[in-house]
Parts: C-alpha cells; structure tokens; sequence
C-alpha cells in the first residue's frame, strides 16, 4: 500500500492567473482580427471606390437617367 497523497490544488490567485492568460490571448485575438477586417474588407472597399470615383461622370449619369425618363422633374 503506497501512502503517496494527491498534491493540493491551487486555490488562491487561481481566478488572477487565468484572467491574465485569458486577457492576454483576447487583446491578440482582438488585434487579429481587426487587422484581418482593415486588410480584407476596409482598404478593397476604399480601393474600389477610389476606383470608381476616378472615372465617374456624374452630369454623363444624368443625363442617362433623364434619357431613361427616371425623373419626372427634369426634362
């Protein structure tokens, strides 16, 4: 018969070791992501909008939409 005992557990500062790790992981986590929304989402967006801004007419767009009789105003 071994008389060997089971080590105690940890019971003060446990809730403060997990909240750093935890809290650590989240802020990287966090950053990962906001990062991965600038880069696949935010920046094609504004490229595609310098893009189409770079060449839009607006009085051209105009007119079309008079042409198409979308206004009743405008003739």
């Amino acid at each position: 018969m071994s008389s060997s005992t089971l080590p105690k557990p940890q019971m003060h500062g446990l809730l403060a070791k997990h909240l750093r790790i935890h809290i650590v992981g989240a802020f990287v986590m966090a950053l990962g992501v906001a990062d991965s929304y600038k880069f696949g989402v935010a920046e094609p967006r504004k490229k595609a909008y310098a893009d189409f801004y770079r060449h839009y007419d607006s009085m051209k767009d105009f007119e079309e939409m008079g042409r198409a009789g979308i206004f009743q105003s405008a003739k």
